[in-house]
């Protein structure tokens, strides 16, 4: 008598060595299992893949984040030079400073020394390639000029820049700070 299958014996290959000799063999039996092991070795080779792919992850993330940090650390190493050198002029801007409230002198003298220490500043910002705003003699140009007042003449054209209030900068073409400026107002002239 023939025992019936219970389905255990297809997914175990071992179930058919136990069989009795002689008897006949299921070919469907061995195809199954067949199927089987190759379905687990499939199964364990997607999943040394998929070990792969997580530490291969796991490696590009450590990877991101150490760049994004040296970046970062680049950038602050970077923008710290930029300052050093701008800064490093105007030391000895400072360092002349103190040395003229220490001094006792006569105020032609002071005055002699602050003339001095404006001329150092000037070539200071003349090495960072910051350069002053044109004003008096000029016609007012609201671009790099900021009228502050105005002044009544015959003498001088309309819209011409007659005092200086305050310095304007530009570095490298570019408007750093409009100059403070005080306008002609000739209604002798018609305006432009």
């Amino acid at each position: 008598m023939q025992e019936e299958m219970t389905g255990r014996e297809i997914l175990d290959p071992d179930a058919v060595v136990g069989q009795e000799i002689g008897q006949e063999i299921d070919p469907s039996h061995e195809i199954e299992s067949a199927t089987v092991q190759a379905g687990r070795a499939e199964l364990e080779q997607v999943k040394g893949e998929r070990d792969q792919l997580l530490d291969r992850l796991a490696r590009l993330q450590a990877e991101f984040d150490n760049a994004r940090k040296r970046e970062a650390k680049e950038r602050a190493d970077s923008r710290d030079y930029a300052v050093s050198n701008a800064v490093e002029p105007f030391l000895g801007v400072m360092d002349n400073f103190q040395l003229a409230l220490k001094a006792d002198g006569t105020k032609e003298q002071l005055r002699a020394g602050v003339e001095l220490i404006l001329k150092q500043m000037e070539d200071a910002l003349k090495g960072l390639n910051v350069t002053p705003v044109e004003t008096v003699g000029v016609q007012f140009d609201p671009r790099v000029h900021e009228a502050l007042g105005s002044i009544e003449t015959k003498e001088f054209p309309d819209h011409q820049v007659l005092e200086e209030i305050r310095r304007g900068y530009t570095i490298r073409g570019k408007l750093l700070r409009p100059a403070l400026v005080r306008i002609a107002v000739n209604s002798g002239q018609v305006s432009e």
